[in-house]
């Protein structure tokens, strides 16, 4: 399930909603002002495996030595 964030074009504040089907995006008011002048925006992911991953400081610049190519 989803959650999408979203802009109120008329208060500017942005919130969040946990939208279940694409189409009762078109339902969603502001949480703030209550209206229905939204756009939704891109928002920043975060993903936590409970595992710590150590990743070599140039292995994702394509510039490491160690990448395999010459």
């Amino acid at each position: 399930m989803p959650i999408y964030e979203f802009k109120c074009d008329d208060c500017q504040q942005t919130f969040e909603s946990l939208v279940l089907i694409a189409s009762a995006v078109d339902s969603i008011r502001c949480k703030h002002c209550n209206s229905s002048h939204i756009k939704r925006i891109l928002s920043v992911t975060s993903n936590s495996s409970g595992t710590k991953t150590t990743i070599p400081a140039g292995a994702l610049s394509g510039c490491s030595s160690r990448s395999g190519f010459s």
